[in-house]
């Protein structure tokens, strides 16, 4: 019996030609989930896709990458589309990817980032438009489901923190057909309501379920809100458009009325801290205008005209007292001075000489003799004693021993 043994090379080479006869193989999408995914530096991506059943090996060339719109990564559900083909050299079939796009939600998820992209740059998510809350808001409003635990869990918080805010609740379809009008509406009612502060979300959800918040008619509403906005969508890991738009973002509903509903104990309690700080620092202010008023008075004592006026009392008063010293001194002086100059003057005095035996004899004239050429014979001359003076006539001259002598006969004549 004959046989036909055939090479490796041959048996995949006839494979290969079977894959390449099936036309539907040249242009086929598989859908499945990425495992084994990986970026080689050549620019190519390897990856696997698999479902329940099974696995098939994938390849996108680094020329084919223009059709990946996103990063791709493990777990990523993706729609590959592109041709099933065997690896002649080792035996292997495996997709080469042409396109590759996300499934279900992913495609969701495109939208949702296509959406953010383009609102982001219009600026609807630039913090010059966010508005800030009302630290003490009275008026709240709710746009979420009337009967989910959103609502459930704002109102517990709400009425534990101050049981005195007003919690107006708009029952809003916020999942399926109609809910993003529903939620539009709400928050246009709650506006014309004048609430101090809206909440608007609901409870957590898969991208589907919370969708009616990434739509663009309720991120137009939350922008163009006067009222602020708190939105609460889902967990903390949840984001949507909503979340980007609104003026704060709460992780969750619950974290949402904490922001929104201020602690009525934790105000009292500030604003007793606040009276006594107020108490504190207007009897501080108070001392210290006491203590500045004390100084004015002092000022206004030494600056008044009964003090100016004391106080130039008693520079007079120091000045008499001063120039009285200065005159006794200087009388003292100049008496101490005079009695000198009268002893000097009694060592002169007409009347000493007098006492002492001299005379003083006037002429004819009234004047003084100091010779005897002054006199004639028969002149009538004065002479002028201590106690007295005398008239005498001249009846002879008479000169000393260097003069003319003449004879002079002394007649007393009556006084």
């Amino acid at each position: 019996m004959t046989r036909n043994v055939y090479s490796v090379g041959q048996v995949n080479n006839y494979i290969k030609n079977m894959f390449a006869q099936d036309f539907m193989l040249h242009q086929i999408s598989i859908k499945g989930e990425v495992s084994n995914c990986k970026y080689h530096s050549s620019g190519h991506i390897y990856f696997k896709l698999k479902d329940q059943t099974g696995t098939i090996n994938a390849i996108m060339f680094a020329g084919n990458r223009k059709g990946l719109s996103f990063q791709m990564k493990e777990g990523d559900k993706v729609v590959v589309t592109g041709s099933v083909e065997v690896y002649e050299r080792d035996g292997r079939y495996q997709i080469y990817a042409r396109e590759i796009e996300l499934d279900g939600a992913g495609g969701l998820y495109l939208k949702f980032e296509a959406l953010k992209r383009e609102l982001e740059e219009m600026g609807m998510f630039a913090e010059e438009y966010k508005q800030p809350i009302p630290q003490f808001a009275r008026r709240i409003g709710i746009v979420t489901a009337p009967t989910g635990a959103a609502v459930q869990d704002i109102r517990n918080i709400a009425a534990r923190r101050n049981p005195y805010v007003q919690l107006i609740l708009y029952p809003a379809l916020v999942q399926g057909e109609g809910a993003a009008a529903s939620i539009v509406n709400g928050i246009h009612a709650l506006e014309q309501l004048g609430v101090d502060v809206m909440i608007v979300g609901r409870g957590g959800g898969s991208i589907e379920d919370l969708w009616a918040f990434n739509e663009e008619i309720v991120a137009r509403a939350i922008f163009e809100c006067t009222v602020p906005v708190i939105s609460a969508v889902g967990h903390q890991t949840d984001w949507t458009i909503a979340d980007y738009v609104a003026d704060l973002r709460a992780p969750t509903p619950s974290a949402a009325a904490e922001l929104a509903v201020f602690d009525y104990v934790q105000a009292k309690h500030m604003l007793a801290e606040l009276k006594h700080r107020m108490d504190m620092r207007l009897k501080q202010r108070i001392e210290g205008m006491r203590a500045v008023l004390e100084q004015y008075k002092l000022r206004m004592r030494y600056l008044s005209p009964q003090s100016r006026l004391n106080e130039n009392r008693r520079k007079a008063v120091d000045y008499e007292e001063r120039m009285q010293t200065i005159l006794r001194d200087k009388l003292k002086d100049r008496r101490h001075r005079l009695s000198l100059l009268a002893g000097s003057l009694e060592s002169y005095s007409p009347a000493r000489k007098l006492s002492q035996g001299y005379a003083y004899v006037e002429g004819t004239n009234g004047k003084a003799l100091r010779s005897v050429d002054q006199v004639k014979v028969d002149d009538t001359l004065t002479i002028h004693l201590l106690d007295g003076s005398l008239k005498a006539c001249v009846t002879e001259r008479s000169f000393s021993a260097s003069g003319k002598n003449e004879g002079i006969q002394n007649d007393e004549a009556d006084s």
